[in-house]
């Protein structure tokens, strides 16, 4: 098995990380995987944030289990693994086993995900759930003691490059603020300079960003913007 983190350690990382941003490699060149994952690595990132896509959970198709693997091969990085797919409960266990160090699930694929988070937990893997843009924060609030971390899409999922919707500041928000939540604190869709900004004002602790780094020339510049951006607001 190919693990690289437990559950406690992670958190504590990325926490004392924080505001990180995890570039996703979704946004990267896949016919230089291993030269992409090691620049934004030497960038110095805290983590690599992975789109797993299935085509019926969110109309597109990214990468599976094999590229998991081949990521994990090729660094040392904690691998955070966001599962957008409509049966997530069938692939815990094949993704922890591949190298994902955090699993990230859907509320609006699992109507009661606190079996999965606690089977991700079990695992020694630290445990996500995420909600889409409509989805209110009533939905996953029964969840909230069994998350390590919460995603809070500012974009719905499946397709890189769309605009930032503000509602994800008010969830942001509403997350910091509640003494229920300990989880960490993410945001994914049209991430850059200006909104991270934004999202670190209103409690965002990792900043998911995949177009705003590796549409640039210069990846480290790029991600010390966002990260630039973070920090002056936390």
């Amino acid at each position: 098995m190919a693990i690289r983190f437990r559950r406690d350690e992670l958190k504590a990382r990325l926490r004392a990380a924080a505001p990180a941003v995890l570039p996703s490699i979704l946004a990267s060149d896949f016919a230089y995987l291993e030269r992409e994952v090691s620049a934004v690595e030497a960038a110095g990132v805290t983590a690599l944030h992975l789109d797993v896509m299935d085509g019926h959970f969110v109309p597109n198709i990214s990468f599976g289990i094999p590229i998991v693997q081949a990521v994990r091969r090729i660094t040392d990085l904690p691998l955070d693994v966001h599962l957008m797919i409509s049966n997530p409960a069938e692939y815990i266990e094949p993704f922890r086993k591949a190298g994902a160090d955090s699993m990230t699930i859907h509320i609006e694929a699992a109507s009661d995900p606190r079996p999965l988070l606690d089977k991700i937990r079990s695992l020694g893997a630290q445990a996500g759930l995420a909600l889409n843009p409509p989805t209110p924060l009533a939905a996953i609030e029964k969840s909230l003691p069994h998350c390590d971390l919460v995603l809070v899409m500012s974009v719905m999922p499946g397709f890189g490059g769309q605009h930032f919707d503000d509602v994800a500041l008010t969830k942001l928000q509403a997350l910091r603020d509640r003494r229920d939540c300990d989880a960490l604190l993410e945001v994914d869709g049209g991430i850059n300079a200006e909104t991270a900004a934004k999202c670190g004002e209103a409690g965002a602790e990792l900043f998911v960003a995949g177009t705003a780094v590796f549409s640039e020339d210069d990846y480290a510049n790029a991600i010390e913007e966002i990260h630039s951006a973070a920090i002056a607001r936390t």
